[in-house]
This record gives structure tokens, sequence and C-alpha cells, in this order.
């Protein structure tokens, strides 16, 4: 990297030299001793000073507001601790997790539009990256649209076929690209009057009936007999490390994206649930483990049950989003934990 140094100026009277950096370096002055015997007024050294760096101080980025296809931002070269969306119909609140290095969780939101400019269809996603953020990133990015395009090219009465197929796809395109670590995904597709929610892996989907919570996916943990059995049948093997369960005694999650040395039994197929929304639908909550290893599916629809009948129409659903992940953090969770709160009225038409 070029600093903008300033070559060495020496006095002749002065056991000393200095290096001195332009103003836009990150490099400091650096102030050296000559060596005892060494010519005074020769400008050609043998040895160069030494440079210091500055150490970056960490950055602390706790928003991200991008309006079309909403990602949590691409955090791989910075040290990101939260995030917080507030957009009109969903929020969205993460936060790094103290035995993470960076936030590797990501979301996204997705929207298609008819010719009169009202959406007709929404797209939401929590993406829980394991080994690195590279497979989360990429399936906020790319996911949402591949599913999409399996939704308007494919029959329409097969729309969990698609889905599977928009997985499966998104999975063999992130291999390709000899990408490390893998990814847990929920995604939850609004269209028509109709919720569908698919997942791999261990984020959760579940949805507020009049304030009771119903959840809408099934965990894949290696710990369930039929996850178990299916490992096997392919030539695997299941134990309990520790207390947690995992595959070939290193993946604690039996489906995902991603995960390319452990393919041959971590399957990308989602589980789908199609539902017709009904008007006691109040609001979908999203979530990582990180929220589900620690509060209940009923405490989470508790905790923003409240926040939909303070008798406005327009809840704070970030703060919602922050006061489960506070929740979750409160009883020991050092994970990585997202939460997206979707208020479905807004959506169902």
């Amino acid at each position: 990297m070029d600093c903008g140094i300033i070559l060495p100026s020496v006095s002749p009277n002065s056991n000393y030299f200095s290096v001195h950096a332009s103003p836009r370096s990150p490099c400091i002055m650096v102030r050296c001793q000559q060596k005892e015997g060494q010519v005074k007024n020769n400008h050609h050294y043998n040895e160069l000073p030494l440079l210091k760096r500055k150490r970056p101080t960490m950055i602390n980025i706790p928003v991200d507001r991008s309006l079309e296809n909403n990602n949590i931002m691409n955090t791989s070269r910075v040290r990101v601790q939260e995030v917080e969306v507030e957009e009109d119909g969903y929020g969205v609140y993460s936060k790094k997790g103290i035995s993470r290095t960076r936030l590797e969780d990501r979301y996204s939101a997705n929207f298609a539009s008819d010719a009169h400019g009202k959406s007709k269809q929404a797209l939401f996603g929590i993406f829980d990256g394991h080994g690195g953020a590279k497979a989360a990133e990429f399936a906020a990015a790319k996911l949402g649209n591949i599913i999409l395009d399996y939704l308007r090219r494919g029959d329409k009465s097969m729309i969990e076929e698609n889905i599977k197929n928009g997985y499966l796809a998104a999975d063999e395109e992130f291999l390709k690209g000899n990408a490390t670590g893998g990814v847990c995904c929920v995604t939850a597709l609004v269209q028509h009057g109709s919720l569908i929610v698919s997942n791999v892996g261990d984020c959760r989907a579940v949805i507020s009936k009049a304030g009771v919570a119903e959840p809408l996916t099934n965990d894949h943990n290696p710990s369930r007999e039929d996850e178990k059995l299916r490992i096997e049948s392919k030539g695997g093997y299941v134990d309990c490390c520790n207390g947690v369960w995992r595959i070939q005694g290193s993946l604690a999650v039996s489906r995902a994206i991603g995960d390319q040395h452990l393919k041959q039994w971590v399957t990308a197929e989602p589980d789908t649930q199609i539902l017709t929304i009904k008007p006691d639908f109040q609001f979908l909550i999203l979530a990582s483990d990180g929220l589900w290893n620690k509060v209940s599916n009923q405490e989470a629809v508790d905790v923003i049950q409240p926040f939909f009948t303070a008798g406005s129409n327009k809840p704070e659903l970030k703060n919602a989003c922050r006061k489960l992940v506070e929740l979750s953090i409160s009883r020991g969770s050092n994970d990585d934990t997202s939460v997206m709160v979707v208020q479905l009225d807004k959506f169902a038409h």
C-alpha cells in the first residue's frame, strides 16, 4: 500500500531522523535513532525505518436502510455489531453474538408489483450463516430472486415444487463458487392471500393467530429420527458431542445451503407449508436459532403482541424485534440473533 511517505530528512547535528506520513495516510510519524557510527549526512540507509499503522477503530453501523431487495449489508470487511430496519409492514433487528467476531446473519425482503404499482407479492427471509458469512450473504442477495423466477416460469399449481427447485438451484450456484461455510434459511412468501413458508436448518417461522403462537416450520436437526435415518442411509453418522447432536461430529444442523464438505448428507431441500391468510393472522416472526434457543414460540408472540394492540395501525416493529433479541441475550445467548416481524395485513391482498 502507498502510504504517501515523504523520504527521511536528517539534520547533520542530529542522532535521529523522522519519517512523516501525508495527511491521507493511515501511517503515523515514527522517529528512529541512528545506529552509532552511521554517517549523518548520508541519505541512503541500509535499513528502512519502521512504519507503524494505526489500528482502525471498530466500526459500529447500527442501521441499514436499503429500499429495494433490502438485505443486511455485506459485512465481510467491517465489524458490524447490529442492524435495525423499519419499513412499512415489517421490521428487522440483528445483533452480533459475543462469541462471534462479526455478524454472520442476514435478511432479505423482495417485492414484486403489478402494472398499477401495487405490491402483489412479497418474499421475506432470515439467513443464519455458519463457517463465515459468505453463504448468508449469497442467500440474502440471490435466493429470493431465484425462487421468484422459478415461480414465474413454473407450473402455477406446483408452488411447493417451484420453491424447492429455487432452494436447490441456489445451493448449486453457491457451491460452484467453491466458497466455504453454509447457511440456514427461513423464507415467507405472501401472495394472493396465501402465506407460503419454507425452511432449511434451524431458522424458524412462528405466526400469531389472535395471540396464540403456531410454529410453521420444523427445525432440521441431526437428533430428529427422520433426519438421522436419512443421513445414515447415505453412509453418514450422527453422534452427540458435548450435548449437541452433529453430523460426522461437525455440523449441528442437517439441512442448509452450502457446506460443501458435508454435502453428501446436508441437503438444501426445504420443507414448505402453504396457508390461506385469515383475519386472525396478526403477524409473522422469522428468526434465527439465536432467539429460539432461549425464547419459546409463545413467549415470542407475547412480547410482540402489545406492539399490535397499542392502538396504532403502524406498530414500531424494529423495536419489537429488538425487545425479543434483548430477551434472548438476557437469558445467556451468545450467538448471533436476528428477528424479523411481518405485519401480514399489509401484504395479504
